[in-house]
């Protein structure tokens, strides 16, 4: 399958800005009010966050006694409910979840029972858990068909374009919106005109698309940025990212799904002070985005994933290992916030799965199908998640 990566890279183009674009295009990318469409993005927190301590079920002694080292104290927990607190690193969603702004859905994962991070975020892109032949990925499938889609409504921000945002729809990655560009500026047009008269229809269709996609990216980056309201993005890779997809959103571009993703979760040692640290970045970066769209937030729906969760009980060296079920957040455009969704299935020994991880009560496709279909109107559901016939609703769509 050619992607527009695939061809930027072969044809020695490093992403971005080559000629002046249609008047459209500049339009957009000069208007902050121009093309209000609806956004989703995904964020994926990579290696397995520990769910467990970042929504704490601190009214439960059995996590207490499971986690004689690691647990967070409960008077650090920021209470929720008087039994899930979140982390104090969190404290920025604390308020956003006061506010009704932010949902969270606890015991929610693949049903696939994997501990393999490869396979399972495989199949959590996917969407199809088990199954490794799919090609493509729900982000890209959830699109729907219409009349001059922008070159740039599927994008996620990294050196290579993301499992999920595969598939027929045009997709882009952009690892930054400086270096989206051809290396060489003065080739621009003959690379432009070499692909243009080319015999294959596919490759210059692909080829269009791709030095669209270059014109409107530069055209947004050229036009100075302060965030509004305040907003401070962290430095790390998730707040540089999350900036970056404001950038593209509130240039009216018509940006309609996008994607980014953290590292860093796979807390096998020493777990506390590097889960505060990505935690304070992850609760920042969200916090930050935010505040920056102020009342474009009613266009945007923002969903968070970790590929499973990690063991009810700590290791041997102060860390966790990889388990199951996991907690997913919710935050935006319809979410009924200020609420945790989900069946809590408990701690107790018999209640766990296989006598050591969080079991499943909600499978993650139950959760992004409301998504695709209550925000971006796609209600054709068995094609964005094939072969499956879908679980228990949790209406925390308004």
């Amino acid at each position: 399958m050619l992607t527009r990566r695939v061809f930027l890279k072969n044809s020695a183009l490093a992403m971005v800005g080559v000629g002046s674009a249609p008047g459209w295009l500049a339009r957009a990318a000069a208007s902050t009010d121009n093309r209000r469409n609806k956004v989703l993005l995904a964020i994926f927190q990579r290696g397995a966050c520990d769910g467990l301590n970042v929504v704490v079920p601190y009214g439960d002694e059995r996590y207490y006694q499971m986690r004689p080292t690691i647990a967070v104290p409960r008077k650090e927990v920021l209470d929720l409910n008087g039994y899930f607190g979140l982390h104090p690193a969190l404290r920025p969603l604390k308020a956003l979840y006061d506010e009704k702004q932010l949902a969270l859905i606890e015991a929610v994962g693949s049903p696939d029972a994997t501990r393999s991070h490869f396979d399972a975020q495989d199949y959590m892109e996917s969407g199809t858990p088990g199954l490794k032949a799919t090609r493509d990925g729900w982000l890209n499938r959830a699109l729907t068909a219409g009349p001059k889609p922008s070159p740039v409504r599927a994008i996620g921000i990294g050196t290579n374009l993301a499992r999920t945002l595969r598939g027929r729809n045009p997709a882009i990655a952009v690892n930054s919106l400086n270096d989206f560009q051809i290396r060489d500026a003065m080739s621009a047009p003959a690379f432009e005109g070499l692909y243009s008269s080319s015999a294959d229809r596919f490759l210059q269709t692909t080829a269009r698309e791709t030095f669209e996609a270059v014109r409107i990216v530069q055209l947004v980056q050229k036009q100075p940025y302060t965030p509004a309201h305040g907003a401070q993005y962290p430095n790390g890779r998730l707040g540089q990212a999350l900036l970056q997809i404001a950038r593209l959103i509130k240039a009216g571009v018509g940006v309609e799904v996008a994607f980014a993703d953290m590292g860093g979760w796979d807390t096998h040692v020493n777990e506390v002070a590097p889960l505060g640290n990505l935690l304070t970045e992850f609760g920042g970066a969200l916090a930050a985005f935010h505040q920056d769209l102020g009342d474009r937030m009613q266009e945007i729906a923002i969903v968070t994933m970790s590929e499973f969760g990690r063991t009810a009980r700590e290791n041997g060296n102060q860390g966790t290992d990889h388990g199951h079920a996991n907690v997913m957040f919710l935050l935006g455009a319809g979410v009924q916030g200020g609420k945790i969704y989900g069946d809590w299935p408990g701690l107790a020994p018999e209640q766990l799965y296989e006598s050591r991880d969080l079991n499943l009560t909600t499978d993650f496709r139950d959760v992004l199908g409301e998504l695709v279909s209550e925000h971006l109107g796609n209600r054709d559901l068995k094609s964005v998640f094939p072969a499956f016939a879908g679980g228990k609703p949790r209406n925390f769509m308004g």
